[in-house]
């Protein structure tokens, strides 16, 4: 069976619908010490992922022919006529598309045919269609000490009705909060989908948030229970117990509870609380449950204001699971099973998505790494896992460049050679490859010998050795490192969306995909860009069954997100090439506009600021309602393993740099404020490159200086995701700002160049 054929399931419960027209870590190996003699052994275990890839991309006609064929829509469903809005004059009532209430209900963007006519599922269904296709088969697995631990489909599925019984005799409450506050594990999952299965809601909470961040989240979605990892996170919990009216109990999944409480159960008494009860009472919930209700709150990560509640349904998950599973091509496990690494933040949707409910879809496997992954121990879990698809957050992506790249700058000078020269044949075979939308290329003897010389071993070195589609998303990636693991024969395909899309809106796929574009529109749904400028530039819209229900208990800002025609205004700014690449270009809220009425995306020029100065780790730019442009910088330094805080230590690719440029600089402290004049020459040369490419004189950084220490999460200028929180910088470096414009200088022009400082 193909993973988009209509496979059993109980018939959908009764739903309102609508009808629309839609059709990393220190042991990262470097580049260079894998290159070894060409006449070495080679394990035969397996072909690598090159090589399956492209003899898939041979045969993807073959293969592929019956995916995402839609199943024939039962007769007893009761559907509502009425197309996706085009006009402004088709306003829809409020509460048909959206609700801000959590017991509310709303009507599905269901589609006429295709996948986007799909029967509706809730979680229930889904998960019990999964386990009847792959009761037998590995859903969970997890490294306890040194044995790996699995949970096939039937008892993970076993496991969480059991944990929903236990969270039903604790007292969960129907449209009450389950608040979820850890690293990965099978207990994270189960309590999620547990949650559910009791008539809750599911509510990650991110692990880095303050005593008073999981207050307001808990209170906001009236949480009766949290389930914590640790005694570190419990603490958070038991500071602010004392002002949560609705908690009725708090779980600890990991370590021994270091004192007795009252309702503070471990994973072990908690899950014995449910083993023996009845399925009567249990079952009556999921019987009520329907796939237009709301099922998972995703907080927001707040970096404009306070967490805004993003309520998803069920139809929301189950949905877009079948269409993301569907455009990416994921096979299931009756074929051949997937294999994804869960490490991201499951606070996020993009780490739900992939991790849990994509996974379950296809019946794939999910194994946990270790909660310091980020720290460095994620490709040691990854060289064990051997994972199919790979989703990284382009930091990850950055730290693993950076590894290879300053451990490579130690190799002997023929292995540089030899990787220069691989990385060259890699790069322009990729670029060719991605320039004939797909089509068969035959592939140079060279590029044949550069495979078998590096590719495979860097591949088999990050873990890698049998992934055929890595993903970037979250956040922007910039172009040297996407043309980096280009160069390395493994491209990252980048997806784009939002909390409010369900995740994923846009996916890149091997043989659709341009270098900086977000791809194409996944099954289903559609973009439209509003209010288009000349170059087409315009607010990027979407529709569709992943677009959310609404934001919990803010009526306002829901009606802010959604038209009177029902679409999601994103607040992101982009536009469409020739082919139907989306290109993100900025984001409205982070327009500057100048004193003199420019309007002016500030990420294009930082990620150019970025490219032309690889010592640079974050730039922002500077100038809302100001006479000229100015920039903040800081530089790549070693960040400390245990809290994640910038270190004063360059790392030793920014060492290397600074003596290539003849600075004996090691650390930020000497650098920052021009102390260092050669770096500060180096650094307004890269400025001065990167000014001579602005489209008008306003688009000129006439000023920078470079902060003292980097930007980061333990610092509060980025957020979970490591977006930029720019009022938060704004606000902490004023005075470095406000210095920029003590002092009005000429606009710079070729002839006149910009001052130092």
């Amino acid at each position: 069976m193909s993973l988009c054929e209509p496979a059993a399931v109980d018939p959908p419960r009764d739903v309102s619908c609508l009808h629309s027209s839609c059709g990393t870590g220190d042991s990262v190996a470097s580049l260079d010490d894998i290159v070894i003699d060409s006449t070495a052994n080679e394990s035969s275990e397996e072909e690598s992922a090159g090589e399956r890839e492209e003899e898939a991309g041979a045969n993807s006609d073959l293969i592929h022919s019956s995916t995402c064929i839609p199943s024939e829509q039962p007769p007893h469903i009761q559907t509502v006529s009425a197309h996706r809005p085009d006009s402004l004059s088709l306003a829809v009532a409020e509460s048909d598309l959206w609700t801000s209430r959590g017991d509310g209900e709303v009507k599905l963007r269901m589609g006429d045919s295709g996948i986007a006519a799909e029967p509706p599922l809730t979680v229930d269904q889904m998960f019990k269609s999964a386990v009847e296709r792959f009761g037998r088969y590995t859903a969970l697995g997890w490294r306890e000490g040194e044995q790996t631990k699995t949970l096939s489909y039937k008892e993970y599925y076993q496991a969480c009705r059991t944990a929903a019984k236990s969270f039903l005799k604790l007292g969960l409450e129907r449209y009450h909060g389950v608040g979820i506050l850890g690293f990965n594990s099978a207990e994270w999952f189960i309590s999620d989908i547990a949650a559910i299965l009791a008539g809750g809601f599911a509510v990650g909470i991110y692990t880095t948030n303050s005593p008073e961040a999981c207050q307001y989240v808990a209170e906001n979605c009236k949480a009766n229970i949290i389930v914590v990892e640790n005694q570190k996170q419990l603490q958070k919990i038991l500071q602010i117990q004392d002002k949560l009216p609705h908690l009725k109990a708090i779980i600890q999944y990991k370590d021994a509870l270091k004192e007795k409480r009252p309702n503070l159960y471990t994973w072990a008494d908690f899950m014995e609380l449910g083993r023996d009860e009845s399925d009567t009472q249990l079952d009556g919930i999921i019987a009520t449950q329907k796939p237009n209700q709301c099922c998972t709150l995703i907080y927001t990560s707040g970096t404009t204001g306070q967490p805004k509640g993003v309520m998803l349904s069920h139809d929301n998950l189950t949905w877009t699971a079948l269409s993301v599973g569907c455009h990416v091509r994921l096979t299931e496990a009756t074929k051949s099973q997937e294999i994804v690494v869960s490490y991201l933040p499951l606070s996020h949707i993009a780490a739900q998505m992939v991790d849990i409910w994509v996974t379950m879809k296809v019946g794939g496997a999910t194994y946990f790494a270790q909660p310091d992954a980020l720290k460095g121990t994620l490709v040691n879990t990854m060289r064990e896992v051997r994972p199919t698809a790979f989703m990284g957050v382009p930091r990850v992506w950055e730290k693993m460049q950076e590894k290879m790249k300053s451990t490579g700058a130690k190799s002997s000078t023929v292995r540089r050679k030899v990787a220069v020269w691989a990385k060259g044949v890699g790069l322009q075979t990729n670029l060719r490859k991605m320039n004939q939308n797909g089509a068969v290329v035959r592939t140079p003897v060279n590029y044949r010998l550069a495979k078998k010389l590096v590719f495979t071993k860097v591949r088999k070195a990050l873990g890698l050795d049998r992934c055929t589609k890595c993903y970037t998303g979250a956040a922007p990636i910039t172009k040297d490192t996407l043309e980096f693991f280009l160069s390395l024969d493994i491209p990252l395909y980048e997806l784009y969306g939002m909390s409010e899309s369900t995740g994923p809106h846009t996916i890149s796929q091997s043989e659709a995909f341009r270098l900086t574009s977000c791809g194409k529109v996944i099954p289903g749904c559609e973009t439209k860009i509003h209010s288009p400028d000349e170059e087409g530039n315009g607010e990027i819209c979407f529709w569709g069954r992943h677009v959310f229900m609404g934001y919990l208990n803010m009526a306002d800002k829901t009606k802010d997100a959604l038209d009177d025609e029902g679409w999601l205004h994103s607040g992101d700014l982009g536009k469409h090439d020739e082919n139907g690449f989306l290109f993100i270009t900025g984001r409205i809220k982070e327009l500057i506009i100048t004193a003199g009425g420019e309007n002016i995306p500030p990420v294009p020029i930082e990620d150019a600021v970025k490219e032309a100065l690889p010592l640079v780790s974050n730039a922002m730019l500077i100038g809302d309602k100001r006479k000229f442009l100015a920039m903040l910088l800081t530089i790549k330094c070693q960040v400390n393993g245990d809290t994640g805080a910038p270190e004063d230590e360059l790392t030793p690719e920014a060492i290397e740099l600074c003596r290539k440029l003849g600075s004996s600089a090691t650390r930020v402290s000497e650098i920052a404020g021009g102390r260092d004049r050669v770096i500060h020459a180096a650094i307004q040369d890269g400025i001065n490159r990167v000014n001579e490419n602005a489209t008008s004189n306003a688009q000129r950084i006439q000023k920078w200086t470079i902060l003292g220490q980097d930007f980061s999460i333990f610092g509060g200028e980025l957020g979970p995701t490591m977006k930029l929180k720019r009022p938060v910088v704004m606000k902490m470096y004023k005075e470095q700002i406000e210095h920029f414009y003590k002092e009005v200088v000429t606009p710079s022009t070729p002839d006149n160049p910009m001052p130092s400082k």
